[in-house]
């Protein structure tokens, strides 16, 4: 008996110990819950208790050289649903299906799906959530949102490139400065019950947005414009494949224009262009195969793709050899319309040859059998100098993604063939970008600059936070050679195979080419010409390839009159004055002009019609707006800048 009553009271005393130690743990365990842990879970309870639902913030838009807005925003709305807080589902699925166009089946799925928040459309036109606004459904959340907007559509599109569903840069300019065009979304937060559904007046805690950052560029929308025009001319009229154009200052490396031609439209990037879906009429595109047709229309070839530049390469030899010292102007060259370098015959493109002629004489006709002797007088050694400090062997360093580099020989592998064929241009590949940047440091006095369209980055209220800096390399060539390439390719113009190229007023210097695709013997070609204005004193240089245009295909006869075509538009806009030598004057019969009938035109007609006449002081008089008499008198020739007197009535 006695033993039992021992054996009871261990039993309670362990039960009472187990107890007491369950109780220390617990309390342990609340204390550190409460005191240690009360900020952790204070927030999960909040957490538990709150929505999220972000804010897009505005992006930056983008400016051009003359504060032009070409890149901007819409206002649009992403319309959302909530599913615990939906109490009428099939009238949120019938009026979503029919405002947003939406077949009921894919609103279905979102509405029935158990989740916090589900998207059922992004860049929802305002007046379209407007009127979702009104129908006041529980559970569809209506927020503000923008959507990328191009005011020019097609301008410039694989420079400037365009944004995602997301907002963010997808190609060009908008995914390079992506850092600074975007901005920090904010974030609205509305209280709920540990169901989810919303808390009626509950107050909203909202964080608001800040807007990106404004990126002004050298790109000038009417340069742009007009290099356009000058490229969808020769496109069409020559049938070719595409066109491609550059225009910059050799100054300073800033790009004024850079055309695609086709271009496609910036605000409806996904659908093909006619000019590729017209190859697919009736056929089935698998989306593998869309998004190849995508990515190439979307392809920037004048820093993506390389190609054999041809007789433009001329200038590269010329400025090496001359810096050199292996070449004089005055050197003579015999061209019997071939020339053979070990077992190889290479022609001149003229085949009963130029004869005996100096270099000027050689430059002018882009003869080849001389390009190929002043090459072998460089060798190669010396030739790759002079690539590698004209930058032909690293990439421009212009500010878009996707730049090629150039495809050249090993040192090493350099016969006498390759070195022939290399200084006219064939047996390599560089971009048209390349070129055009080696170039202007041949007639630019001898500076290597790195073409870029970035200027600076301003804040929406005008503040500047940053100024791009790019590198440039002086010295180069000597300023002697650089003057001596001015005055050659300017006589190439003038008296050479780039005639085309010329303009009454305005000195104009240039390289034409015309470079065959491979494989050889296809009879297809590339069609380029290079120029450059003032020549004395460049303050543009532009470069065009026509690729693969049907019929004529000489770069000396299609491509230089695209240059002509748009410097005859853009050398003025850019304030450079027409200086007419005394030739001119009496060649071209440029210092008179037949006067015009002005009469019963109106006032705001005249001032249109009065910038395209070089007519010096206008003297109106009459307090009328139609014109009914002037003087000088319609179809009177007078000297240009002459005065004349409108009478109004």
């Amino acid at each position: 008996m006695a033993r039992n009553r021992s054996f009871n009271k261990r039993n309670i005393l362990i039960v009472v110990v187990v107890i007491l130690l369950v109780t220390m743990v617990l309390t342990g365990r609340l204390v550190y819950l409460m005191i240690f842990k009360s900020e952790y879970y204070a927030a999960k309870a909040q957490e538990l208790h709150e929505r999220e639902r972000p804010i897009k913030a505005k992006r930056g838009s983008i400016y051009d050289i003359n504060g032009v807005e070409i890149a901007t925003n819409k206002p649009v709305c992403t319309i959302s649903v909530i599913h615990s807080q939906i109490e009428e589902p099939e009238k949120v699925i019938e009026v979503l299906s029919r405002e947003l166009g939406l077949s009921e089946e894919k609103v279905r799925k979102r509405v029935e799906k158990r989740s916090s928040i589900e998207r059922i459309k992004s860049n929802v036109q305002k007046e379209v959530a407007d009127r979702i606004r009104e129908y006041k459904l529980k559970g569809v959340m209506v927020d503000e949102d923008y959507k990328r907007y191009y005011p020019y559509d097609s301008l410039a599109s694989k420079v400037i490139g365009f944004t995602g569903s997301d907002n963010q840069g997808v190609i060009g300019l908008e995914v390079k400065y992506e850092e600074y065009l975007k901005g920090i979304n904010g974030t609205i937060l509305t209280l709920t019950t540990a169901y989810g559904v919303e808390i009626e007046n509950a107050a909203e805690d909202r964080i608001e947005p800040q807007p990106g950052n404004d990126l002004y560029i050298s790109l000038d929308v009417n340069i742009q414009k007009y290099a356009e025009q000058a490229s969808y001319k020769v496109l069409e009229s020559k049938s070719a494949n595409n066109v491609k154009l550059i225009v910059m200052n050799p100054q300073n490396g800033q790009l004024y224009a850079m055309v695609n031609a086709p271009e496609f439209n910036l605000n409806d990037p996904y659908t093909l262009i006619n000019e590729i879906a017209n190859d697919y009429v009736g056929e089935t595109i698998s989306d593998e195969k869309l998004n190849e047709l995508l990515n190439g229309m979307w392809r920037n070839a004048c820093i993506s793709d390389t190609y054999e530049p041809g007789s433009a390469f001329k200038i590269v030899t010329t400025t090496a050899a001359l810096e050199e010292g292996v070449l004089n102007l005055t050197d003579r060259f015999f061209c019997p319309g071939h020339k053979k370098v070990e077992d190889r015959i290479i022609r001149c493109h003229k085949a009963g040859g130029h004869g005996s002629q100096s270099f000027v004489d050689g430059i002018n006709n882009s003869c080849n059998p001389v390009f190929i002797e002043v090459g072998a007088r460089l060798g190669a050694e010396n030739t790759y100098k002079y690539y590698e400090r004209l930058g032909l062997f690293s990439k421009t360093g212009v500010d878009l993604p996707g730049e090629a580099n150039s495809i050249m020989h090993k040192l090493d592998i350099i016969g006498a063939v390759e070195l022939a064929t290399m200084s006219f241009g064939q047996s390599f590949q560089i971009t048209p970008l390349q070129l055009l940047t080696a170039a202007s440091a041949a007639i630019n006095g001898g500076t290597l600059v790195t073409p870029h369209f970035g200027i600076e980055v301003r804040t929406p209220d005008g503040r500047v936070v940053k100024t791009f800096d790019y590198k440039t390399t002086e010295n180069v060539i000597s300023a002697e050679t650089s003057e001596t390439m001015k005055q050659l390719l300017e006589s190439v113009v003038s008296d050479g195979t780039g005639k085309r190229a010329y303009l009454p007023g305005f000195r104009v210097g240039g390289k034409t080419a015309t470079s065959e695709k491979l494989p050889r013997r296809t009879g297809k070609y590339i069609s380029s010409f290079i120029g450059f204005a003032p020549a004395d004193d460049p303050q543009v240089i532009a470069i065009v390839l026509i690729d693969e245009p049907v019929g004529i295909y000489y770069g000396g006869t299609i491509a230089a009159p695209v240059i002509a075509d748009l410097f005859d538009n853009i050398l003025p806009y850019l304030g450079i004055e027409e200086k007419y030598t005394e030739q001119e004057l009496k060649d071209y019969d440029i210092g008179t002009f037949e006067v015009p009938n002005f009469v019963g035109k109106t006032k705001n007609e005249m001032k249109d019609l009065l910038k395209i006449y070089d007519f010096g002081d206008i003297y109106p008089t009459g307090d009328g707006d139609i014109v009914i008499e002037q003087f000088p008198l319609p179809g009177e020739k007078v000297n240009r800048n002459s005065a004349l007197v409108l009478y109004y009535e």
